[in-house]
């Protein structure tokens, strides 16, 4: 099977627009916004009491050195926002586009399916990395940001709804299928996170991260985290991305200890 994972990541297609972040002509600069833009699961404020049962190993560690080292592997400096775009761009090529493997790779193999993924081909990367970015995205000036913890659908009727990105590719597609589809907004999958891990999921989520067996708080704060997760279940907060996260650790755990 063909798979198109690969295409977003290549040619900017997804709609969030963080890519112009800090774009005053200072890396260090952009890599403090787009450090603060990615930062989605709890606030530094909070990082130092959450590890606080590990915090002589991991006295000095500074989760923002970890994205910049990834930045700066690539360049140097940004002095313009096609810079920062393609900063951001490698970015993703190197972080969430590997986690996008790796869940193809599974899924497909525990079904028997051999998946190729075309937009990967070495010729058409490097390619697609000397593009423009005139050729990628057709509005360089926006500068949309979207709090992935809001409740509801975060894709139809906002801004995050967008049609502006991948402008080769839909330029090429034109010659192929109507222009009702090769023209239509980017819809990603929007999990339905207003009722993740509550409802019926409630006993599940607090019997694997709030009874006393957890695994995780060898690592991390109990009142902390159990503070987070009883926001998310009272509904004064939609937490979900860190339930998400504690739950996928704590099965780590469980399997590695």
């Amino acid at each position: 099977v063909m798979c198109g994972t690969g295409g977003d990541e290549m040619f900017g297609g997804y709609p969030w627009r963080y890519y112009k972040a800090g774009s005053d002509g200072s890396l260090e600069g952009f890599i403090d916004q787009f450090y603060l833009f990615w930062q989605r699961l709890i606030p530094n404020s909070v990082l130092n009491p959450m590890v606080a049962p590990i915090a002589k190993e991991v006295d000095g560690f500074l989760t923002r050195d970890v994205m910049r080292n990834v930045l700066t592997h690539k360049v140097s400096d940004v002095t313009s926002v096609e810079d920062c775009i393609n900063v951001s761009l490698y970015f993703e090529t190197k972080t969430f586009l590997q986690g996008l493997l790796v869940v193809t790779d599974k899924l497909s193999m525990a079904h028997g399916l051999e998946t190729r993924v075309p937009f990967l081909d070495n010729d058409l990367v490097d390619f697609a990395m000397r593009m423009p970015v005139s050729l990628k995205l057709s509005n360089l000036e926006i500068d949309f940001r979207q709090d992935e913890n809001m409740p509801g659908n975060k894709l139809v009727g906002t801004p995050f709804e967008r049609d502006d990105g991948k402008r080769l590719l839909r330029r090429m597609m034109e010659r192929h299928v109507p222009k009702s589809i090769s023209n239509r907004p980017k819809r990603g999958f929007s999990g339905p996170d207003e009722s993740w891990f509550k409802n019926e999921s409630v006993d599940y989520v607090r019997r694997k991260l709030m009874g006393k067996n957890a695994n995780i708080f060898e690592f991390l704060n109990r009142k902390q985290v159990q503070g987070v997760i009883d926001e998310h279940l009272s509904g004064k907060a939609n937490k979900r991305l860190f339930v998400w996260s504690m739950l996928y650790l704590e099965e780590w755990c469980s399997q590695n200890l």
